[in-house]
């Protein structure tokens, strides 16, 4: 069963991947010229974008920062 906290993880991710398809696709970019553009390998977006792995904080903090999405402090 999933607690509030991983449920909240999952639609931060799952959400997120989606706004970088949407990126990928409106830039007109191939996921390997995005995979360049956040320092990662190909393999590691496509599995990101195909829900297979999920970025790591540092990770996401690129691709927030890629798309222009304030990141929350603590």
């Amino acid at each position: 069963m999933l607690t509030n906290r991983m449920k909240c993880y999952n639609m931060l991710h799952m959400d997120l991947r989606e706004k970088l398809e949407d990126y990928r696709l409106e830039n007109k970019i191939s996921q390997e010229k995005l995979a360049k553009k956040l320092d990662v390998s190909f393999a590691t977006v496509n599995r990101w974008l195909n829900d297979k792995t999920k970025p790591n904080k540092i990770q996401t903090y690129h691709i927030k920062k890629l798309l222009k999405i304030k990141t929350e402090t603590k």
